[in-house]
């Protein structure tokens, strides 16, 4: 879980673990990458907004290095160009807040259905 507002990151690491997910949250996708939790990651849960690298700018740097780890996006703001953005960086789903548990919780379970034996 990677966002700026300690506020969200917090409750949203909450709701990840009622799931009985393990959740790491960051404050900025520097601090994500410096971890390189990316590697131990299914899913990233990731706001678009951020000071310094975007959230665009990571799944960017993330697809560079090789990775595929599925990504969920979230913002405050949304332009009428940010779906496209999203789709071309190779985002999954993009999720404007504020919304609903249930609607992250569906991204999330969308995200990792692959990982999961049939």
């Amino acid at each position: 879980m990677i966002d700026d507002d300690d506020s969200f990151r917090t409750a949203t690491e909450g709701l990840i673990r009622s799931l009985g997910y393990d959740v790491s949250g960051h404050a900025s996708a520097e601090a994500f990458l410096d971890m390189r939790a990316v590697w131990d990651a299914d899913c990233i849960i990731s706001d678009i907004q951020m000071p310094g690298m975007t959230g665009i700018e990571l799944k960017e740097r993330l697809n560079a290095e090789g990775s595929t780890v599925a990504v969920i996006f979230v913002s405050a703001r949304i332009d009428p160009t940010l779906p496209r953005k999203v789709k071309e960086c190779g985002g999954l789903i993009l999720l404007q807040k504020p919304f609903q548990g249930q609607v992250l919780i569906d991204a999330i379970h969308q995200a990792i259905s692959h990982l999961e034996p049939e």
